[in-house]
């Protein structure tokens, strides 16, 4: 995708005047401001270093979960960028987000290893039981699904990691005993 392409997807589908009047409750407000301090203090510390773009946005992500679009404008205007340049960093790396993520991420590895030990079988159980594709979230907020391109456990094929846990050797109904012991415990 085009820089170009890519800005005007970010300036159509995510302008900020475009949001409904619920999304501007009092709550939001205060969590914008929350967002915005983050940001601030990402581009404060990190704006001199060589390459800072992606330090601030580590910086961001790591902070709040993701990178909120309203960041976009005062992360490009900090480092004398597009907003198109920004978001396009933003859209080529995997690991950024542009939603806040689940209470809980799963990560499904889909390398060669994994895919040759079942992985696509498992992947799909995992969609079809969370309802959700990779980089969504499920409807209540408590987990997010992506995708992941090794966990290292290429020996304990196909590999899952939950949070910070991960797990080796996950057919359908070992992944469905390790969801029902974390849904149990939320």
């Amino acid at each position: 995708m085009c820089f170009l392409h890519a800005y005007l997807k970010y300036a159509i589908l995510r302008h900020p005047y475009s949001e409904t009047k619920e999304q501007h409750s009092e709550t939001n407000m205060t969590d914008l401001n929350g967002r915005q301090e983050a940001v601030r203090n990402a581009i404060a510390s990190l704006k001199d270093k060589p390459g800072a773009l992606l330090p601030i946005l580590h910086s961001v992500q790591d902070t709040l979960g993701y990178i909120p679009a309203d960041s976009i404008p005062d992360i490009a205007r900090a480092l004398n960028l597009s907003r198109a340049e920004v978001h396009g960093v933003i859209s080529f790396y995997h690991y950024f987000r542009d939603t806040p993520p689940g209470k809980h991420t799963l990560h499904v590895c889909r390398a060669e290893s994994c895919q040759a030990m079942g992985s696509k079988q498992l992947e799909s159980h995992i969609k079809n039981r969370l309802g959700i594709d990779y980089h969504e979230t499920t409807a209540d907020g408590k987990f997010s699904l992506e995708p992941v391109y090794c966990l290292g456990l290429c020996a304990r094929s196909p590999s899952l990691q939950i949070d910070d846990t991960v797990y080796g050797r996950v057919t359908e109904e070992r992944f469905d005993a390790i969801f029902n012991e974390l849904e149990a415990s939320l």
